[in-house]
């Protein structure tokens, strides 16, 4: 039989138990991607325990909200990892080794179908990148081009008309923003690629730590803007693969 024939009849799916995590080693099968660890709420030592069973199989691992106690521990573990300090992750792409290991053979391959088009991260304000870049080390871990458009917010408007080009060539674009979340119907209004719009938690107190700009972007006046939840560049990210992937 064929190789899809064969992944459908598999009997179950294959995981590892940790006793507190139950990590997913079937879902690269799946949806194309290995599972990313969710760093916050975790002891250290968890995510540590975690990236070691997704590590064995070749993959690397990206882990997301990790702490900076996390970042120093799963560095020193696997020198070859990639920290983000802004965005909060870690990725070890295939190949890397833990000290004290060989190196793997073999480039770093990513998963998904990686396509020329480029994701568009427009982040409104310098305080939005954290979320900007959380969406930016996930695509790229999965093989896709990202170009970051940076501090292009509606108090300044022709920034982000400035960067016309840039949108227009993009295959899908990621706008995060918080205060009054006003930039994705801007941007949505633009362009006639998908625009998935992400609120952060930025700004004053009636921002209501991200409901304001949430509440804004799900009421665009721009047709067809996706919104994802308060401060999830990684969700941004994966239905931006999605997108491209289909």
């Amino acid at each position: 039989m064929d190789i899809d024939a064969a992944l459908a009849q598999l009997d179950g799916a294959p995981v590892d138990e940790l006793g507190f995590a139950t990590v997913d080693q079937h879902r690269a099968l799946r949806q194309g991607y290995p599972e990313v660890v969710y760093g916050e709420g975790k002891l250290p030592a968890q995510v540590e325990a975690i990236c070691e069973r997704l590590a064995e199989g070749g993959d690397g691992f990206l882990v997301t909200r990790a702490s900076e106690e996390t970042q120093r521990l799963l560095v020193a573990r696997w020198p070859d990892a990639e920290v983000n300090a802004l965005g909060r992750t870690v990725l070890l792409r295939s190949g890397g080794a833990a000290r004290g290991e060989a190196p793997r053979a073999g480039a770093h391959v990513k998963h998904g179908k990686p396509t020329k088009r480029a994701v568009a991260i427009v982040t409104a304000g310098t305080s939005d990148l954290p979320v900007g870049e959380e969406a930016a080390v996930t695509l790229d871990a999965i093989g896709h081009t990202v170009v970051r458009v940076t501090d292009v917010g509606v108090a300044g408007i022709h920034r982000v008309l400035a960067k016309r080009d840039v949108l227009d060539g993009a295959g899908v674009v990621i706008v995060i923003a918080g205060m009054d979340g006003a930039l994705p119907s801007v941007v949505g209004g633009l362009v006639r690629c998908p625009v998935i719009a992400v609120p952060t938690s930025v700004g004053y107190g009636a921002a209501f730590g991200g409901l304001a700009p949430l509440l804004t972007m799900l009421n665009s006046c721009s047709a067809g803007v996706t919104v994802c939840n308060i401060d999830n560049g990684f969700g941004a990210a994966m239905a931006a693969a999605r997108i491209l992937n289909a």
